[in-house]
């Protein structure tokens, strides 16, 4: 099972971090995106944490099921308004099985960078196909690996700099694995943060898609449908699976 990076205390602070992810102009269009493919059909959520996706989408008449790894992340979800209409199951999304189907599966955020090897998300791919109903559909947010954007012979990139706050990720190419390193001025106090990911490609998502039976259906450089290109930094991609 991966090892949990979102327990105490990273879970008391995680909303405050993210607040810009809980801003209207991301959260309405990721919403309206998932509720099209849902189609009145029910959601799962892989790695729904705190509920910042999971809450609006459920008040949207989507009746929505979580995974997460984090019991601290989702007692944070369980003190929310509408959290009732929400089951989670605590577990590894990429093997956990909640008993039943779903029109939709969905993953946001990176999050698909915490398995940390290539097996793990495969078996996730596959675990979320044995989930999906016939025709149904798998959506993950995920940024492009930014090592063209490196400065030659470097692989440090800094993400955040500010008075109070630092982060910087570090590439390991050999393993394919960045290192996200956070710095944090709370109360006064300096506090670190820093997990492993495994950064992917999209034609390698679209393989392990395939492993898992499920076909490509479209790709965006965001919520908005906005194309796709050469030039994009994330894309939100849906697999369906054959109906």
């Amino acid at each position: 099972m991966p090892r949990n990076y979102f327990d105490e205390p990273v879970a008391e602070r995680y909303d405050a971090s993210s607040a810009d992810r809980f801003e209207p102009a991301v959260i309405n269009p990721t919403v309206d995106f998932l509720a099209d493919l849902a189609n009145g059909g029910a959601a799962l959520e892989l790695g729904i944490g705190t509920g910042r996706i999971a809450l609006p989408l459920s008040q949207r008449g989507v009746q929505v099921h979580g995974i997460d790894l984090s019991s601290a992340m989702v007692a944070r979800l369980r003190a929310k308004a509408g959290a009732h209409d929400i089951d989670v199951t605590i577990g590894d999304f990429a093997t956990t099985d909640v008993g039943r189907s779903f029109r939709l599966v969905y993953l946001v955020y990176n999050t698909i960078m915490n398995l940390t090897t290539q097996d793990e998300q495969v078996q996730c791919f596959r675990n979320v196909a044995a989930h999906l109903e016939p025709g149904g559909c798998f959506v993950i947010e995920v940024g492009i690996p930014d090592l063209q954007r490196l400065p030659p012979g470097e692989t440090v990139r800094a993400f955040t700099v500010s008075p109070t706050r630092l982060g910087f990720d570090e590439y390991d190419i050999a393993a394919q694995i960045l290192y996200s390193h956070h710095y944090s001025v709370v109360d006064g106090q300096l506090e670190f943060f820093s997990a492993p990911f495994r950064y992917v490609w999209p034609t390698e998502l679209d393989l392990m898609a395939r492993l898992a039976g499920m076909t490509l259906r479209e790709r965006w450089s965001g919520w908005n449908r906005e194309p796709f290109t050469s030039a994009s930094t994330t894309h939100v991609s849906v697999w369906e699976k054959p109906a």
